[in-house]
């Protein structure tokens, strides 16, 4: 299932956080966006989720606009999982992933044995199986990372979006959640629209990149050709050396300044 977004116009409290915005993921690919603090990545996110109304331009997945349709048809063709997550104290790690059946449960009725069966099988790929009757705050955080996917993956939606999944996580996590992402997406043909605040993990991971700034692109492609040390350093204004890892893709260094600049 692709996701097209096309000069897509987002408002925020009377303020233009979006304007313009336009991208392309085809089936089964992974799109990363990527930009400093503010410039509307969340917002495009929930704009294709059907969280944030356009003012203007349109967004499709697969094919229809999300704001075209019910709320539990639009769970089962996108799943979301948020940056901060609302997790319930005292509620366990089995009944949080089994939320991620509710398009499915008719209403007024309760989950069926299939709901359990798939929250269980969910729970198994991502080796949480011996967590699922541990309340949820009772988790670490690389812990709670994976239930949050847990819950997005048990809605069985071809489309996932992800909100800083790497969010507070240490280097090893962070490398875990990418790796189990990615593992998904080959197993499941899954396509993969992701926020990510780390430039060296979006460029290590996704098979393109998309930099918003001031709620604009400003560059869009291949990580090599997106992730360069001029674009860096005029939309983050950081000093970065970027090389190329054994597969080509780029790897970002910060750069110290020299002596003088001290």
């Amino acid at each position: 299932m692709s996701v097209s977004v096309r000069d897509l116009d987002v408002d925020l409290e009377g303020r233009p956080v979006l304007r313009g915005v336009s991208l392309e993921v085809p089936a089964g690919a992974w799109t990363a966006i990527i930009g400093p603090n503010g410039a509307g990545k969340s917002t495009l996110l929930r704009a294709v989720l059907g969280l944030a109304r356009p003012r203007g331009g349109t967004v499709n997945v697969a094919g229809a606009d999300p704001w075209s349709l019910k709320p539990r048809r639009r769970a089962r063709l996108v799943a979301y999982a948020p940056q901060n997550p609302n997790l319930p104290p005292g509620m366990t790690v089995f009944d949080y992933t089994l939320l991620g059946r509710s398009p499915y449960i008719p209403h007024l009725g309760r989950e069926s044995a299939r709901d359990r069966a798939v929250a269980g099988q969910v729970l198994e790929r991502l080796d949480l199986t011996g967590l699922a009757a541990r309340p949820l705050d009772r988790l670490s955080g690389g812990e709670r990372q994976r239930v949050v996917l847990a819950r997005a993956l048990a809605q069985q939606a071809p489309v996932l979006l992800l909100d800083e999944p790497t969010t507070a996580l240490d280097i090893g996590h962070q490398q875990q959640v990418m790796d189990l992402v990615e593992r998904l997406r080959l197993d499941d043909g899954l396509t993969v629209l992701t926020t990510i605040h780390d430039l060296t993990l979006a460029g290590q991971y996704a098979d393109a990149l998309v930099l918003l700034s001031d709620g604009r692109v400003a560059a869009s492609g291949p990580p090599g050709e997106v992730l360069t040390g001029e674009t860096v350093g005029a939309h983050f204004g950081a000093r970065v050396h970027v090389a190329r890892g054994p597969d080509g893709r780029p790897v970002l260094s910060l750069e110290r300044s020299s002596g003088e600049d001290r």
